[in-house]
């Protein structure tokens, strides 16, 4: 596919997610059963962001609550939440990365239910659906925010949680390959940033032939006030860093956001 031609750049993050699913990307390892044993025992841990785990105070008890688990397939998060008592249900944009939690939801005999869509678009689903929406670093790959707030605080039951992880505007000022290269981080692009409209045509035409998804920054005033100004109300943040120490400015700041916002009864 040449730059010029990138449309749809929901069917390319599709096919490029398929592609990380079945090549096993971090993202896309599927827990294990002694993850998922240890899970129905009561001790288990998830995460909206790479590295640290979501505060348990931010997830009151599972037991017969409906979850959505919206854009974080890959047999993952969906799972453990399912052990832990919850029913849920996995809306993600890739079918490998659903085959990962259907996977591991039948190894387990699980109540994961999975459906596959837009994380912009749930009319699938009735309003006042589910009690949490569990949504990890992920709406990078989507270009506007604001339908996916609006979607989620309609489907959330009054009183429900929003659970959501995203990266930090800042991290898209930078050429991460080019900082690991030469040790140093330099400004290069402006905001707001996306893989379309701010790399060179032949860096773009590189990161589609590598089959890797599209990418676009969003201000904290579209992650944070997008949320509010959708009728959710910011009850808890905090701040993250890469998983591991291959990006030079989570070695010197923090690169990702997690919110916990409810939905007012």
């Amino acid at each position: 596919m040449s730059a010029l031609g990138v449309m749809n750049h929901l069917e390319h993050n599709r096919r490029a997610w398929n592609y990380g699913a079945i090549s096993n990307s971090v993202w896309a390892q599927p827990v294990d059963e002694v993850t998922i044993a240890r899970a129905r025992s009561g001790t288990w841990e998830v995460l909206l962001t790479p590295k640290t785990p979501v505060p348990k105070a931010w997830i009151e008890n599972l037991l017969g609550k409906d979850v959505l688990c919206l854009a974080s397939g890959g047999g993952q998060q969906a799972p453990i939440l399912a052990a832990a008592g919850a029913t849920v249900v996995s809306f993600d944009l890739s079918d490998e990365q659903l085959r990962k939690d259907e996977s591991v939801a039948l190894r387990d005999k699980l109540n994961v239910r999975c459906v596959r869509g837009d994380m912009a678009n749930l009319g699938c689903f009735a309003d006042a659906t589910f009690d949490l929406i569990f949504h990890p670093a992920s709406n990078v790959f989507v270009p506007d925010l604001g339908s996916v707030w609006r979607e989620c605080h309609r489907v959330l039951r009054p009183g429900g949680a929003l659970l959501s992880g995203f990266m930090n505007p800042a991290v898209f000022m930078f050429d991460h390959d080019e900082a690991e290269s030469t040790g140093q981080l330099l400004v290069k692009y402006s905001l707001p940033y996306s893989d379309q409209a701010s790399l060179s045509p032949t860096r773009l035409q590189a990161k589609l032939d590598a089959g890797e998804p599209l990418e676009f920054s969003h201000s904290l005033t579209a992650q944070i006030g997008g949320q509010i100004e959708a009728g959710l109300l910011i009850a808890g943040l905090y701040e993250d860093h890469w998983f591991d120490d291959t990006w030079l400015l989570s070695n010197r700041s923090p690169v990702c956001i997690a919110t916990r916002a409810l939905r007012p009864r």
